[in-house]
């Protein structure tokens, strides 16, 4: 490493980064050993696979570490197709000249030398020729004889690495490339080559008809299904980001309860990457030092996080206008989210299903027991933030009704949940007294979170418990100014039903150590009695609210 470089990294103050790859001399970051343990074995066993993750899920920052992780017993060539300007992808012997270039000049800055290492500079060599000669004749048949050679004289197996390879995929020389590795990989008992190819990317370029061109998707026979199924969970576990938080903590000493919060950021994120240092970093750059947060240490508190993660949701970054850009391009996904948050159905997960591919593919959903569910609690957040925004939904009577009341709710600081209830229940019997069950089944959740949102706006957070969305019941997390209120809300199916409801509610305000919670139910008996009422059961008090 070059002196100057040394003394940069000595005088660095670690961050926690959202952009680009994360480099522990420069980065708090979670110890990823691991997962790099696990992804050595594919390599072991001489696997040909793909990283396929979602935009800022730690694809590069796992790659750099990894070439770190197999350099002792592999010679780990790695590059980056963003690197290769799209001109280079036209034509076959365009692209393997500027390939061959890529590839010399990645095993250089491996060695950290101006030579090729010992053992495969004469092969080198011959190729270097060839890179300066640009011969016409170059094709990808003469460039993978030259990295058979390659392979054959080295000491140590090679392994090649290429991020953002989806890249090049709209290109027919691409389809090529794949076609000559796998080639290669299907006669690797006879001919040398590569120990392992890992391949990077958030498209799946075993179904690289997501990006191809339309005129050339016929030319495509599977190019790549060699390549083994990579089943390494790349999220970031509890434990690992409750690690980050201590080597932090190491260094500013703010007192923070680490295992609560660091089980606090997992809980919002499910430990998607970028997500997790999001909202660490709003905690440690804007937060701390702000009216309400002095300090770091009040602001790496609950109330601290809740802030940051308010933040967050009310900030415009290129995850969420990459989950923007899907919704709009795939109405049908758009329709299935709306569905799923709020109307509490179950949607059977399909792969098959363009829009579901697509969305998995980018992070924003994934396959839970065999139900579409939203990602993480953040993205979910966002969506119902997003589709409580629409114009036609705030031309709704009920929203302008809550934009009237809303100022009496806030006494003290403290948010009134029993008098929200009581409003709502008298607004929702004015406006929709006469509607069928079908309209109450399909809005009712919707209208009370639409009612719900002005109130809290800008100061409290509200999210929707994922464990009872599916239970015939949808229960409101809503955190105001570091106090949670729960809501159930619960579509009346007879007097047992609702008694374990009752019950349900008790246990679950058992779970978050609360004496109090709210139930909002909306009832089809014509005989029901509208308003609200105190239930006392134990030592817990149940405010519910029948419409």
């Amino acid at each position: 490493m070059c002196q100057a470089v040394q003394k940069t990294r000595e005088f660095i103050r670690k961050e926690f980064n959202v952009t680009g790859a994360c480099l522990p001399e420069f980065h708090y970051m979670v110890d990823i050993t691991g997962k790099l343990a696990e992804i050595k074995e594919y390599v072991v066993k001489g696997r040909y696979f793909i990283i396929n993750r979602a935009r800022q899920y730690g694809k590069t920052t796992t790659l750099y570490a990894l070439k770190d992780y197999l350099k002792d017993d592999y010679l780990v060539v790695s590059m980056d197709f963003q690197r290769l300007d799209s001109a280079k992808f036209m034509d076959g012997n365009v692209f393997s000249l500027a390939f061959a270039a890529y590839f010399l000049r990645s095993l250089k800055t491996r060695a950290h030398l101006p030579e090729y290492p010992d053992g495969i500079k004469e092969e080198c060599a011959r190729l270097q020729q060839i890179v300066e000669e640009q011969p016409k004749s170059f094709t990808l048949f003469e460039l993978f004889g030259c990295l058979n050679s390659i392979c054959a004289a080295t000491e140590k197996p090679v392994v090649l690495i290429i991020d953002e390879v989806d890249s090049a995929s709209n290109y027919q020389v691409f389809v090529d490339f794949l076609a000559q590795l796998r080639a290669d990989y299907l006669a690797r008992t006879t001919t040398a080559t590569f120990r392992s190819v890992i391949l990077a990317g958030v498209y799946d370029i075993k179904n690289v008809k997501h990006k191809i061109r339309s005129e050339i998707e016929h030319r495509l026979n599977s190019p790549w299904n060699i390549a083994a199924d990579f089943n390494v969970d790349m999220s970031l576990s509890e434990q690992g980001i409750a690690r980050m938080l201590t080597d932090y903590e190491d260094d500013y000493h703010t007192g923070m309860d680490i295992s609560s919060i660091a089980s606090m950021i997992f809980s919002y994120t499910s430990g998607y990457p970028f997500l997790v240092s999001r909202i660490c970093k709003l905690a440690d750059e804007q937060i701390a030092g702000s009216v309400n947060f002095p300090s770091r240490s009040y602001a790496w508190t609950k109330d601290g996080i809740l802030e940051a993660v308010r933040i967050l949701l009310a900030e415009e970054n290129s995850l969420f206008e990459s989950l923007t850009e899907k919704l709009e391009r795939y109405p049908k996904l758009n329709d299935i989210l709306f569905t799923v948050l709020f109307t509490g159905k179950n949607i059977a997960y399909s792969y098959d299903n363009p829009a579901v591919s697509v969305a998995t593919m980018f992070g924003f959903i994934k396959n839970e027991n065999g139900s579409i569910v939203v990602a993480n609690r953040i993205f979910e957040t966002r969506l119902y933030n997003r589709y409580l925004s629409l114009e036609e939904l705030q031309s709704n009577d009920i929203y302008r009704s809550s934009l009237w009341d809303r100022n009496q709710f806030i006494v003290g600081g403290t948010l009134n949940v029993q008098l929200i209830l009581e409003k709502f229940v008298a607004h929702f019997h004015e406006i929709y007294a006469d509607c069928n069950e079908k309209f109450i089944e399909e809005s009712g959740r919707r209208l009370f979170l639409l009612y719900l949102r002005p109130i809290i706006n800008g100061t409290g957070n509200y999210y929707i418990e994922s464990r009872t969305r599916s239970m015939g019941r949808t229960d409101i997390i809503v955190d105001y100014r570091g106090e949670q209120y729960i809501i159930e809300m619960k579509i009346w199916r007879g007097q047992e039903y609702h008694n374990r409801g009752e019950q349900q509610i008790i246990g679950y305000l058992e779970d978050y150590h609360k004496s109090k919670g709210y139930m909002l139910s909306f009832c089809f008996n014509k005989k029901k009695k509208v308003g609200v009422q105190e239930i006392v059961i134990g030592d817990k008090t149940v405010i519910e609210a029948v419409v």
